[in-house]
């Protein structure tokens, strides 16, 4: 009996994931894409529960939500020296492949945001050096827009649609585009091997990550002036900023962190590290209350309570999960 019980207690240290692979408080869904088996899944947070399991294009990585959350699109960026050159299109409602866009010429679609109006999404092509603007619903490439740089590998686009900026790693610069004009504006030197990028509301400020720096730094976009923010970073993988634009989270892919920024003051306000297991893609609840991070190597995504900075638990997802996104609970 006492060597029975020592196995159920070596059985519970052992196995924690499974009595937190739940957040009951949290309701809604993710979307989650999968990189290795070139899958997107559905998860229920609350239960924990995978809803559905979906192919798509070889290599998914990016993964954006329209405003009516009823539309996903998936870059699927290609697997080793295979390219990829199409968008997977998911119908979130039906939790359904509506339909893949075929790019055509254009290879290795990776970074995505979506335009006011939900009709187009802006995407990078890194392979072409270009961003296309995409009608989601008729499957078609309506503008190119060239950026003229090498790796322009993601995007953010300013709350208007009116401008994009895109982090080139190969040039170390970022790049302004006019969505209205199709126009490449400007590029600005930025530290060596910026790859996350995003940029606030207002379109004052972009904020960038270098790779190799292990910096993130911030570009005025009226002056020019780039600044440093955080430093110390070894993959400052991906930036987001909260609803309100008060706080910015950064995980550290190779670092093994998520940190948290105060924007306005650059103060780190805390971090959480997961030891061995790639925090990569990120997505913040639009009341701004709860963080998901995927964590590459554990296969899952860890569930954050952002005023608190702490983990509240996690959902199981597929191998090496990316982009994620959330899905607001369907009122009832």
């Amino acid at each position: 009996m006492r060597a029975h019980a020592g196995l159920v207690l070596l059985a519970a240290a052992l196995a924690p994931a499974a009595v937190i692979a739940q957040v009951p408080d949290r309701p809604g869904t993710l979307i989650v894409t999968n990189k290795a088996p070139s899958t997107a899944t559905f998860i229920d947070i609350a239960s924990g529960r995978t809803l559905a399991t979906l192919p798509t294009g070889h290599g998914p990585h990016e993964i954006v939500l329209s405003k009516d959350g009823r539309t996903a699109v998936i870059s699927d960026y290609g697997t080793g020296p295979q390219p990829g050159r199409t968008l997977t299109v998911l119908d979130v409602p039906t939790r359904q492949v509506a339909r893949t866009i075929d790019l055509g010429e254009y290879r290795r679609p990776h970074g995505l945001a979506w335009l006011p109006g939900d009709s187009l999404v802006a995407v990078t092509v890194e392979a072409s050096r270009a961003v296309l603007l995409v009608h989601v619903a008729r499957g078609a490439v309506v503008r190119t827009i060239s950026t003229g740089q090498t790796g322009s590998h993601m995007v953010a686009v300013t709350a208007d649609g009116q401008t994009a900026w895109t982090g080139d790693i190969g040039s170390n610069t970022v790049t302004e585009l006019d969505l209205l004009t199709g126009q490449s504006v400007r590029h600005v030197e930025v530290p060596v091997q910026p790859e996350a990028i995003n940029v606030t509301p207002d379109g004052s400020e972009v904020w960038v990550g270098s790779n190799g720096t292990g910096r993130v730094s911030v570009l005025d976009t009226y002056t020019g002036a780039v600044t440093s923010a955080a430093e110390g970073f070894t993959w400052p993988y991906r930036i987001w900023f909260t609803p309100d634009a008060e706080t910015v989270l950064l995980p550290d892919f190779t670092g093994d962190a998520v940190r948290f920024v105060a924007r306005r003051s650059r103060r780190e306000l805390g971090r959480l590290t997961f030891p061995q297991e790639g925090p990569q893609g990120v997505v913040v609840s639009p009341d701004g209350r709860t963080a998901f991070v995927s964590l590459s190597r554990e296969a899952r995504v860890v569930v954050i309570d952002v005023p608190t900075r702490t983990v509240i638990g996690h959902v199981p997802a597929g191998q090496t999960p990316d982009g994620v996104v959330f899905v607001r609970p369907v009122a009832r």
